[in-house]
């Protein structure tokens, strides 16, 4: 007797399309939000923007794509093969397209993991090269946010949500101290009899402390680099944010605020942090809230409106338009591949039997 069906007819059609409505809704939700915060005065001021800095922006985003793939080269190191500036950019792209279009960034990693699998470099080694990536910059954030709250106790300086801002600082400082400890004390908790996941099979067990051992070995290899190797990456890191979180600032510049440049970075950085709480892709909807928020208390609504929908295209839907081409250019040749691979091998059967 066969089992009813008890999936409604339809319902696997409207997963599938739930992804596109997802992104849909990120890249109109900063246009509601605009015209919902500054009315038809921030529409103006868009209109109004100086089309050289528009142009300056658009300059320094292409920039911070150059540089996080001549970093990706380094941290690399030659293990993913021949890798020149070119094939580094469209992994970049590819990766920060999957980023932007995924709730919490989450296919971003995920992406840069197939791609560089794609290469022959395993799984297990290209997330210890992604956590180089995330530890770079947090490095960076962790040293901007201590010089700048320092900055904030010693000198006289006069910023909205002093508070907040150093809250941030130590929840930063305890998860990169709570990550460096699993890191360093991996192999003591994979013999713990607490740690052991006795829920999973042996064979399970098995495997993840290899793949956990063998991402702790390559984040070992890729610390081995030389000094100047890893000098030039944090400069990179360093290069990238600074050009990145410059692009808020311009944008309000741009439409006639007048706004420290310290404000704004700070601005970004939180708000991008909370965007993650977002249910949307590239955190869309928290981020508009967040910087507006922020941004509100140093200058009038529609300037801010104004600011903050320049801001979001160039730095999240120019990223995605920028990126979409590589993402479904990888995507198409490894269905091929693929789809190639599980056609040759009836072929192969029916040739020797």
């Amino acid at each position: 007797m066969r089992s009813p069906n008890l999936a409604k007819p339809g319902s696997g059609r409207r997963w599938r399309s739930l992804p596109i409505a997802m992104i849909v809704l990120a890249l109109g939700l900063p246009l509601l939000l605009t015209t919902w915060i500054g009315g038809s005065d921030a529409w103006q001021r868009v209109g109004q923007f100086p089309l050289g800095i528009l142009l300056l922006m658009l300059t320094l985003a292409a920039l911070c794509w150059n540089l996080n793939a001549a970093r990706l080269r380094l941290m690399l190191g030659g293990r993913a093969g021949a890798l020149g500036q070119r094939g580094a950019l469209g992994i970049e792209l590819a990766s920060k397209f999957a980023l932007c279009a995924t709730p919490g960034g989450s296919g971003g990693a995920a992406t840069l993991l197939v791609l560089l699998a794609q290469r022959g470099l395993p799984p297990s080694k290209g997330s210890a090269v992604f956590l180089i990536d995330q530890g770079c910059d947090m490095l960076f954030f962790l040293s901007m946010l201590g010089g700048l709250v320092l900055w904030s106790l010693i000198g006289d300086v006069h910023w909205p949500h002093q508070v907040l801002v150093q809250s941030a600082l130590a929840g930063l400082v305890i998860v990169a101290t709570l990550v460096c400890l699993l890191i360093y004390h991996l192999p003591r908790l994979l013999r713990a009899q607490r740690f052991r996941l006795t829920w999973l099979s042996r064979y399970r067990r098995r495997r993840l402390a290899r793949g956990f051992l063998g991402f702790r070995q390559a984040l070992k290899v890729t610390l081995a680099l030389p000094r100047t190797t890893l000098l030039a990456m944090m400069a990179l890191t360093t290069a990238h944010w600074l050009m990145r979180y410059s692009l808020l600032y311009l944008a309000v510049l741009g439409v006639g605020g007048n706004i420290d440049w310290v404000w704004t970075f700070l601005t970004q950085m939180l708000a991008m942090a909370a965007s993650q709480l977002s249910f949307l892709p590239g955190g869309a909807g928290a981020a508009e809230v967040g910087v507006g928020s922020l941004l509100l208390p140093l200058m009038a609504a529609e300037q801010a409106a104004a600011a903050v929908l320049i801001w979001r295209l160039v730095s999240y839907h120019l990223y995605l338009a920028a990126g979409a081409p590589f993402f479904l250019s990888y995507g198409f040749r490894l269905f091929r591949r693929n789809a190639s691979i599980d056609g040759y091998l009836p072929e192969t059967k029916k040739e020797h039997p």
